[in-house]
């Protein structure tokens, strides 16, 4: 796995300005923030990255900033996975509710490389103890993240895969806050738990109709608004909720401390 490229004088400041760029530290208060910010530490993901793997104990909690990316995969015995999940800048990957041991279930993989924060999960724990707030977005984000893999579950069930595929292209440009998704078809049929010759084909059929165009590692949305037509309910069900859940709050203001 590679390590993250940081060096020790920025990290202070690189965590402050990455603090904007993820949802649920950027709406805290500055009480609450407090409890956080002195163990959080700007870290930079690479795709394909392992952050952990079912069954470890999820020590490290990450918060993806700006256009950085991860999934929830289930591994199969067969070697074959699917995803879950995906998170980005809106969310956390690591320890959500629990305390003490965490055996992870699912494998998390980063898809789109970039800045993160992260802290030992024992710290965010200690934060959660002691502030109330802290306690509730958690909750409120771990609602949000559960309402995201059970639509899955339905999603995959009842949905063709042209819908799907729509939904997961929706999903991901709304993370990413691009028409430009940095993503291979490749990743896009581990991701609907495909072949790859299935995807491409789907990819095709979009693209002649104007929806989306792909050159090698990159899709671009073409027409969102018709993607939205060609994908399932899924996509508008699970944000509608999470928008319930965890409304928009406008990014408290956030003081970059000097480099020592």
């Amino acid at each position: 796995m590679k390590q993250p490229l940081i060096r020790p004088k920025e990290v202070d400041a690189s965590a402050a300005r990455h603090l904007i760029s993820n949802r649920l530290l950027a709406s805290l208060q500055p009480s609450d923030r407090s409890l956080l910010d002195q163990h959080l530490e700007a870290v930079t993901l690479y795709q394909g990255e392992v952050l952990f793997e079912p069954g470890d104990d999820v020590t490290r909690t990450y918060f993806p900033c700006a256009s950085t990316m991860a999934s929830l995969v289930v591994m199969m015995q067969t070697g074959r996975a699917a995803e879950a999940a995906t998170i980005g800048r809106e969310g956390a990957l690591g320890g959500i509710v629990s305390s003490g041991y965490k055996p992870a279930f699912t494998r998390a993989e980063v898809q789109i490389p970039g800045p993160a924060l992260r802290i030992e999960t024992s710290r965010l724990e200690e934060a959660k103890e002691r502030s109330a707030t802290l306690r509730d977005l958690f909750s409120r984000y771990a609602d949000a993240l559960l309402a995201q893999i059970v639509q899955s579950v339905a999603c995959n069930a009842l949905h063709p895969l042209e819908a799907r595929c729509c939904c997961w292209l929706l999903t991901t440009q709304d993370r990413v806050n691009s028409a430009e998704i940095p993503l291979t078809q490749e990743a896009l049929a581990e991701m609907l738990g495909v072949q790859r010759t299935t995807v491409t084909s789907v990819a095709r059929a979009l693209r002649a109709r104007g929806l989306i165009r792909y050159a090698r590692g990159q899709i671009t949305v073409v027409d969102r608004a018709r993607l939205e037509e060609a994908a399932c309910e899924c996509h508008a069900a699970v944000r509608q909720h999470f928008d319930r859940v965890l409304p928009e709050i406008k990014p408290q203001s956030i003081i970059l401390k000097p480099d020592s």
